[in-house]
């Protein structure tokens, strides 16, 4: 495996990094945003051992679609059309 990575240009080794991290970020964002949370919360992956916080902080947080509202009213009825 080091002897791709060395056979490699730097342009090319920067490229292939670039491309992973966007791919990471992009796809992290996009479960954020489906959890309800903003997706710039995935700009905390870039920096070392404030990741780790935000992973976990993040599990344990209060989770809209799973919990329902935080009025405590529970989650919303669905019509059944009984009407």
């Amino acid at each position: 495996m080091s002897d791709v990575v060395n056979s490699l240009e730097p342009w090319q080794f920067y490229l292939i990094i670039s491309v992973v991290l966007t791919y990471t970020l992009v796809a992290g964002g996009w479960v954020l945003a489906k959890a309800g949370r903003s997706p710039l919360w995935i700009l905390l992956l870039l920096f070392p051992y404030v990741n780790i916080l935000a992973v976990w902080a993040f599990a344990y947080i209060r989770w809209p679609f799973a919990d329902g509202p935080a009025d405590g009213r529970g989650a919303p009825q669905q019509d059944g059309g009984d009407a």
